[in-house]
């Protein structure tokens, strides 16, 4: 696939524990160019903005002035369960722990389901925003729970004992897009239709069924998935440019001191 299976094409400041110990908490920064990036903090050092994407300070990414356009301190809340959930505290209860999830946490998560699967972790990530935004215990007016929002029957049948599991329903809800994948040859539209639809649907119509919020759904994934490339490209472009020139300035120092040397 061109997309994701075949190429694969396929980051705090303290956060109030007494009130949520397990929340996320840090910095967004909206550069110029359009992009965002997740930091932990940011400080200026010799003109230069610095990212730092962990609490230490060695790994960080470095931008001009000008290339910010903002910073905001963020906090992703605790995710809860939803007003119309129909399932019962007692069922609830067993998956509450595993259900509060960081984004790197649930990054990481993602990334060994993809992997597991050859699917891009930035496709994953888009299909769980536009299902459940990240909420771990979300259940839908149909019934669908969790992450990526499993119907029970589907659950069952890819082996999922808990939905709001987490690990299980991210490992059920891959399996489920990459036999989707395989079915429609790598079609990653039609994939998704039915993910949304179901395949019957897609079947039924020869492509994307012409329901307004499969349509939709299609095409809030897709453009999540680009834009997420997009961004990931671009950073690692800018990412190897600083790095190069690092390494360029350490050569011609070193040449520098070896010819003051002698």
């Amino acid at each position: 696939m061109q997309l994701a299976k075949c190429a694969k094409l396929a980051l705090a400041a303290t956060a109030i524990a007494a009130l949520a110990p397990n929340a996320w908490a840090g910095e967004l920064v909206s550069l110029r160019n359009g992009f965002e990036v997740r930091c932990d903090h940011h400080a200026e050092v010799e003109g230069h903005v610095r990212l730092y994407l962990t609490t230490g300070e060695d790994n960080y990414i470095e931008f001009g002035p000008q290339e910010i356009a903002g910073v905001e301190h963020v906090v992703d809340p605790l995710p809860e369960p939803p007003a119309d959930s129909k399932a019962p505290p007692a069922q609830l209860q067993p998956s509450a722990a595993s259900a509060i999830l960081s984004p790197a946490d649930l990054h990481q998560m993602l990334a060994v389901a993809g992997d597991a699967h050859n699917l891009d972790v930035d496709l994953l990530a888009s299909l769980v925003k536009a299902e459940s935004n990240g909420n771990a215990r979300a259940v839908s007016r149909t019934g669908a729970r969790g992450l990526m929002q499993l119907m029970p029957g589907t659950a069952a049948e890819l082996g999922v004992a808990d939905s709001f599991r987490p690990e299980e329903n991210v490992r059920g809800g891959s399996s489920y897009l990459d036999a989707l994948l395989t079915h429609y040859h790598d079609n990653l539209s039609l994939a998704l239709a039915a993910y949304n639809a179901g395949p019957a649907a897609v079947d039924r119509y020869h492509g994307i069924p012409p329901y307004h919020e499969t349509r939709a759904y299609v095409a809030r994934v897709i453009h999540e998935f680009n834009r997420r490339v997009i961004a990931r490209e671009s950073l690692a472009r800018q990412i190897h440019t600083r790095q190069a020139e690092a390494a360029k300035a350490d050569t011609s120092e070193a040449l520098a001191s070896a010819a003051a040397g002698h």
